[in-house]
């Protein structure tokens, strides 16, 4: 079962705080319960509880002997489960990440995520008794029942686990001891990062304001910066490396016992993604590094008067560049209208954010750094979280997380089960938002210098979504790596953190002592091993997926938002079909890569 908490993403092209912004959206969590107090989420425990021990009372031992009908009421019976606790984990989940360092929350959230895990440990005969059962005979029960046969995705994924499925005792004893787990190292690292401060030209900030400085116009902020969060990073180091070392260890351990063939295995079953594919879109990105980021930032140290570059300037604003702040409103008209050009369908699913309180826009102290979009459950509707501070990436980014909801919104048809896509598909939308957006944005530029920032900042973000997390993958397969052979000192994990820095970034880069710990701070490594590929499948699957749609596809956006309502209910490749795309093929990389390249040849042209 998945209950899954959202995860804060840790955005490093973040951008300093204005008071110029207007009044910006906070959540309202009413939609999900009034408090904490609330008797709805009382009532919904008490059902739970029982929901879940009738539910084993009623179907353990017996999958095998229901027909089509009595298979179908499980289902549906498992599925009511699911939304019921998955409801209350996102307004526990949501109010953590408001405030991280209140501790009658993150008290909550533990106390809900220890009843829910044991309450539900009564469930887990279901996966272990779907995938015992026959093939042939269940295919009969699918084609007897076109209701049942509607869930036959849900089943073929559970299915995939069968080589790896352990024994009853052993997959129950996993369940209950989940939450002081996996799940605890999380929240120290949450709560470690949320905590810690920084001190900027005398002035304490969190891990979030001083971030923002990385953007900073001001060449001696941006250093001061960076080398601030080297030493916080630095005092905290030995931390971090018992968290990685700890998570890595029992991934390594699980996967053994599990026989799972590699440490990515478990990420590429859950995405539905084959690794082959995974290997190809690895290796094109890879091969593409020096006509990609190395040819941009050495493009980018001569705009800047630069014969090298230091890690401080890899974000730094082009000296053409202004330092406009973008009010609140600006920002959602910007949005709205790059969204409606393309389909005024897509706007109206996304006002409601904006109305309703849908999204949490403030900075706040405590407050989770970064961005996310949280579906929560099927019957409610998503949630997006900003740290809100007025640059055009801001704008990118709320266009991006607003392309979540959007998808989010238009796969609730599909049902609880149904409606969740796998992390490679979930990057379509958001990237696409973030794509239309900019070419408003571009269509609109008045000026060389304007076409210029715009298209830097564009081609930074893809080099930050596709080359940057292909680093971040790399980096990841060489950790788990070696902590198969042995505990890892921090150390280790720096020098495996700079040997993936400069492959990647180019020989235009020099690297500060203190850098080699920026791997400490990144949320993925620790909540999703082996997700940051996704951002890179997601930035090229909307890259040849635009490319289509500028070439005229007069049916593009009925296709476009049929794929979005599927959820997770089809495979990348039957997704792909009707756009004539397909993952496997290396040269569909390329197409996506091909798109990134065009636009630093057009920003090297206009040196000439």
């Amino acid at each position: 079962m998945r209950f899954d908490l959202p995860c804060p993403v840790f955005d490093a092209n973040a951008s300093p705080a204005s008071g110029n912004l207007g009044k910006l959206p906070e959540w309202d969590l009413s939609d999900l319960y009034k408090g904490e107090d609330a008797v709805e989420l009382t009532n919904d425990m008490t059902w739970l509880e029982k929901a879940c021990a009738d539910f084993a009372e009623s179907y353990e031992g017996k999958l095998n002997t229901l027909n089509a009908d009595g298979l179908l009421g499980c289902i549906e019976a498992y599925e009511k489960i699911e939304m019921i606790a998955g409801r209350v984990m996102s307004f526990a989940g949501l109010r953590y990440y408001q405030l991280t360092t209140d501790g009658g929350r993150a008290q909550f959230m533990q106390n809900c995520q220890e009843k829910i895990t044991d309450f539900t440990s009564k469930l887990v005969f279901f996966s272990l008794e779907i995938n015992r059962l026959d093939d042939s005979a269940l295919q009969a029960l699918f084609d007897k029942n076109a209701a049942l046969a509607r869930y036959k995705p849900i089943f073929d994924r559970l299915r995939t686990m069968k080589p790896y499925q352990l024994s009853d005792e052993l997959e129950k004893f996993l369940h209950d001891q989940s939450s002081v787990g996996s799940s605890a190292w999380n929240k120290l690292f949450d709560e470690t990062i949320a905590g810690l401060t920084f001190e900027i030209e005398g002035e304490e900030l969190n891990i979030e304001a001083t971030l923002n400085f990385l953007t900073d116009q001001d060449r001696s902020k941006r250093e001061a910066a960076t080398r601030e969060l080297a030493r916080v990073f630095g005092e905290n180091v030995k931390l971090f490396g018992r968290v990685h070392n700890t998570l890595a260890k029992e991934k390594e351990i699980e996967d053994r016992w599990r026989g799972m063939e590699t440490p990515q295995t478990g990420r590429h079953l859950s995405n539905h993604v084959e690794p082959e594919v995974v290997e190809a879109l690895r290796n094109a990105v890879v091969a593409a590094y020096p006509k990609l980021s190395h040819r941009y930032y050495a493009l980018k140290a001569k705009w800047l008067g630069l014969d090298k570059m230091q890690v401080w300037d890899r974000n730094a604003p082009l000296p053409v560049e202004d330092e406009k702040i973008v009010g609140w409103d600006e920002a959602e008209k910007t949005v709205l209208d790059a969204y409606s050009d393309f389909a005024p369908e897509m706007a109206e699913i996304a006002k409601p954010f904006f109305t309703d309180g849908w999204i949490d826009a403030e900075v706040k102290p405590g407050k989770a750094p970064g961005a996310f979009a949280h579906p929560t459950v099927t019957n409610v509707h998503p949630y997006v979280m900003l740290n809100y501070l007025g640059k055009p990436r801001d704008v990118m980014t709320l266009a991006h997380e607003l392309g979540h909801g959007v998808h989010q919104v238009l796969a609730a048809d599909q049902g609880e089960l149904l409606s969740s896509t796998p992390l490679t598909l979930a990057e379509t939308a958001s990237v696409f938002g973030e794509m239309l957006t900019f070419r408003k944005l571009l269509a609109g530029a008045k000026t060389d210098g304007a076409r210029k920032t715009l298209l830097a900042g564009k081609v930074e973000d893809m080099i930050n979504t596709v080359v940057r997390q292909i680093a971040f993958y790399d980096f990841e397969c060489k950790l788990h790596a070696a902590r198969a052979g042995g505990e890892l000192t921090p150390e280790d994990i720096n020098a495996l953190w700079m040997s993936v820095q400069a492959e990647s970034l180019g020989p235009v880069f020099e690297y500060m002592d203190g850098y080699e710990t920026f791997w400490s701070y990144i949320p993925h490594f620790v909540h999703s091993p082996f997700y940051v590929y996704a951002y890179a499948f997601g930035d090229g699957l909307v890259n040849a997926l635009y490319a289509v749609y500028e070439e005229g596809d007069a049916d593009f956006q009925e296709k476009y938002f049929k794929m979005l309502k599927a959820g997770g209910s089809m495979h990348h490749k039957e997704l792909l079909a009707p756009f004539g795309l397909d993952a496997s093929d290396p040269k569909f990389w390329e197409k996506g890569l091909s798109m990134i390249s065009g636009m630093i040849d057009e920003l090297e042209a206009m040196e000439g």
